[in-house]
């Protein structure tokens, strides 16, 4: 990355003597009035006497507090900058590698109006690699926290005080970038692009990390953040458990980020399976709502259609980790057809209340059905249904059906950008009830959902990709075992009969006869609305949604996953 040399202290502020106290102005605007005056911070330390100081911290010890740190920073004196964080350890290589590695120079840190106990400021400055030079602008904020021992306030360090892209372990880095850029296309050779597709910023980034190099392009120069665990966050090679570790480790974040481009590489031509039609339906239907994602795949062959989130700084729809709700029945509705514990047209207890494991399980306002089918208790989402199979299956039972069967929670999907590919654990007791029900610890995004009701629709798993093997010769997961002829006839059945009279009846209405769906809600701690799930497939495309804090499935995300599914047809 050439010679290396420490930032100039350019840009210091003088303090200016004001009846024997000093006030501090940063950047110029600096804290506009954050002066140290007698009832401030020095005022407090009593050379007679000393004591411990709890209790909230007052706007002056904020004040002076961010004001040292930023004051310190902008000058270039990491050492007490970091000083006056709770983590000078941590702060202090980041602080360091600021000039030394991400180049920025000539830093003016501008404060603003605090909230409380934290702090917004502005950051200007400027990125300057050999002959390279560009201005960098962008907002961060700091937190003054009262550190217990001695009621000290300092700033509660964390990598987002310095770039808020930055996670803690991360670092930013000017050079050559680790990867050359990519020209993603879509199915039909048309480039995809964030103006034109908003949410596919992280997809873009991870098919860049994916295929950067693999695609023939070059890389240029520039101000990027470097996850840790990544090749480039890497020093001296290790073992090659060590190297595979710390690749996993990389794999499961987020791949690294471009904040400022000093000189534009070559980009090299990647083709995704995205249809451009049904990713701007998703984008459109995704937007309506303040966190929705959504995904549709191809059940035929995995090749995932669209992906959509409304919140585009998170992935959800392929890294999300949330209960699924009763959208996880179609896993359990299979496990159970598969050892006899249920069956379409049998009838099968769906009583008000259900008791395992010490915990009372009930349905939705409390309804029950009397003398049903197991069909009428799916298509209705009868909890208790499910719960009084728990006293018959083993612990694993689940686990086992949702990995041999559905591919899922085996961490092992290559689709051609990060994944989270679900997760059921062995659980007991009542949490065992509660995973039948998508609760518990069952945790799912829309994309493992799409590949749940297309592996119904189809009765063998097809792993989703984005890309096709053939590109770069990776091997796609798979199942050990299909349904069975008679489980999946019998799923089938449960679900067209759930879009045709049950909770998705209305959100499915005109899509049949070939269509299936099921319902979901996830109750989730601290929210006052659970998270609405709704999974889906007519002919040959299946998808799943999620609107968290939505509420009822149904009514939330199931209009979403009903349009991608009419504009694929």
């Amino acid at each position: 990355m050439g010679n290396r040399r420490r930032a100039p202290e350019r840009g210091r502020t003088k303090p200016a003597v004001i009846g024997g106290l000093i006030a501090v102005v940063v950047g110029g605007a600096g804290l506009g009035g954050y002066a140290l005056f007698g009832g401030g911070a020095a005022a407090d330390a009593s050379p007679a006497k000393k004591s411990v100081k709890s209790g909230p911290l007052s706007a002056a010890e904020v004040k002076s507090t961010a004001t040292a740190f930023l004051t310190a920073w902008q000058s270039g004196d990491v050492k007490t900058a970091a000083s006056v964080t709770n983590d000078a350890s941590g702060a202090a290589p980041l602080l360091t590698g600021y000039g030394k590695e991400a180049y920025v120079k000539d830093v003016t840190l501008t404060a603003k109006k605090r909230s409380g106990d934290a702090v917004p400021f502005s950051v200007k400055g400027t990125v300057t690699y050999k002959t390279l030079t560009e201005p960098l602008a962008y907002e961060s904020e700091l937190t003054v926290v009262r550190r217990a021992k001695d009621g000290k306030p300092l700033v509660d360090w964390h990598s987002a005080v310095v770039h808020p892209d930055l996670e803690d372990g991360d670092k930013l880095v000017t050079g050559e970038a680790g990867t050359p850029p990519v020209k993603a296309l879509d199915r039909d050779g048309g480039e995809l692009t964030t103006a034109k597709y908003p949410s596919l910023g992280t997809v873009l980034d991870g098919l860049r990390e994916k295929f950067g190099k693999k695609a023939g392009g070059k890389a240029g120069v520039e101000l990027r953040v470097v996850r840790a665990g990544s090749e480039d966050a890497k020093g001296t090679k290790g073992s090659k458990e060590s190297e595979d570790a710390a690749k996993k480790a990389a794999s499961d974040k987020n791949p690294d980020k471009t904040l400022l481009e000093l000189s534009k590489g070559t980009p090299g031509t990647v083709r995704t399976t995205l249809s451009p039609d049904l990713q701007a339906t998703a984008e459109e239907q995704v937007a309506a709502k303040s966190k929705a994602s959504a995904v549709i795949i191809r059940p035929s062959t995995g090749e995932i259609l669209a992906v959509a989130n409304s919140g585009h700084g998170f992935n959800t729809a392929f890294q999300g980790s949330l209960a699924p709700g009763s959208t996880m029945k179609v896993i359990t509705a299979s496990l159970l057809i598969d050892k006899g514990l249920a069956s379409a047209n049998k009838e099968h207890p769906c009583p008000k209340y259900s008791t395992y494991g010490g915990w009372k399980f009930q349905n939705d306002d409390k309804f029950e059905i009397k003398g049903g089918t197991f069909k009428a208790s799916f298509a209705r989402s009868c909890n208790t249904a499910f719960i009084s199979q728990a006293k018959d299956l083993d612990d694993d039972d689940l686990t086992k059906q949702a990995q041999q069967v559905f591919g899922l929670g085996m961490d092992n999907w290559a689709i051609g950008v990060p994944t989270f590919d679900g997760s059921v654990p062995v659980q007991s007791q009542a949490q065992m009830a509660a995973s039948l029900i998508g609760q518990g610890g069952v945790r799912m995004n829309p994309l493992n959902m799409a590949s749940v009701v297309a592996t119904a629709k189809t009765g063998t798993f097809h792993q989703p990709y984005l890309v096709s093997p053939t590109v770069d010769n990776r091997t796609l997961a798979k199942a050990s075992r299909s349904l069975s002829a008679s489980t999946q006839s019998q799923l089938k059945e449960l679900l067209q009969y759930t879009a045709a009279a049950g909770t998705a009846a209305e959100a499915m209405a005109g899509l049949g006869p070939d269509f299936g769906a099921k319902t979901g809600s996830a109750e989730v701690d601290g929210q006052k609305k659970p998270n609405g799930w709704f999974t889906a497939w007519k002919g040959d495309l299946a998808a799943a949604g999620v609107v968290q804090q939505g509420g009822h499935g149904g009514e939330t995300a199931g209009p979403i996953v009903a349009a991608l599914l009419k504009a694929g047809s």
